[in-house]
């Protein structure tokens, strides 16, 4: 932990500080911390070491074929906040915000590709 926390905040001193990149950064490190606080660390290394195995899948709630598609099914109360689904080959996941449900486009892991091993 400690040493991925060292690296991610030499990373984001690579980017000017305030950038998009730099916040990026920064709030993949403050997500490490709050896990280290709130005593969740050892459910999230479970979770990264199931990520990690080839066999493992991340559940897709729907797949569709167009976004007019998605946003009927998302405008008909279907969908579930966290629902993660497939739009054209890529990975959404539905949020609630105040003012209703939205797309949040999250990278399902066949876009990221495997891990890299060093």
């Amino acid at each position: 932990m400690d040493s991925t926390l060292r690296i991610l905040d030499a990373a984001s001193k690579s980017y000017p500080s305030g950038s998009k990149e730099e916040s990026t950064i920064q709030l993949a490190a403050i997500s490490l911390l709050y896990l280290r606080r709130t005593r969740n660390l050892d459910d999230f290394l479970k979770y990264y070491q199931e990520f990690s195995d080839p066999a493992f899948s991340v559940p897709i709630a729907k797949t569709f074929s167009t976004q007019e598609e998605a946003d009927g099914w998302l405008a008909s109360g279907a969908a579930s906040d966290g629902d993660l689904v497939r739009i054209k080959d890529q990975g959404f996941q539905v949020i609630q915000l105040p003012n209703g449900m939205k797309f949040l486009r999250t990278p399902l892991p066949e876009e990221l590709g495997p891990p890299v091993s060093k």
